[in-house]
């Protein structure tokens, strides 16, 4: 056994420093003044706000019995009766040419002819859904669908 190999049974205890010295002293950690050095401090976290304005991303939003299929655009016979001459085609591009209906919200935009009114005039429909009692009017006045 020799002096060089010996070793402490215990840690050796170090004072701690106090004031300017030392690694814990005078602010403790804390910068100076203020809200955030006094004791028992709680700071509102600010982040916290921000996200709690935005709405939940997750799911279907505020309400998830809704439908996500586009409905159809009501249009009656009696309209396309009014507006449209014998002869001519019934479809998207037309309907929106003559304001009957409007493109505001999207393009994604599906019309569905009704049977409210009649047709004296035989005209062809494209690209538009069709009821059935509407679509026994249309080919009642001679019209086709397609």
């Amino acid at each position: 056994m020799q002096l060089n190999t010996l070793k402490a049974k215990t840690k050796r205890k170090t004072s701690t420093q106090v004031g300017r010295g030392g690694t814990r002293g005078k602010t403790s950690g804390r910068g100076t003044k203020g809200q955030n050095a006094r004791a028992g401090r709680k700071k509102r976290p600010e982040l916290r706000d921000f996200i709690k304005r935005f709405p939940k991303l997750r799911g279907r939003g505020v309400s998830s019995f809704k439908s996500r299929e586009v409905k159809p655009v009501a249009v009656n016979l009696g309209l396309i009766d009014k507006h449209f001459k014998a002869g001519e085609a019934v479809n998207l591009a037309s309907l929106v040419a003559k304001n009957i209906i409007s493109l505001k919200k999207s393009t994604n935009v599906k019309v569905k002819i009704l049977g409210t009114g009649e047709l004296t005039k035989k005209v062809s429909f494209e690209g538009v859904e069709v009821s059935g009692s509407a679509q026994t009017k249309i080919e009642k006045a001679g019209g086709s669908i397609k």
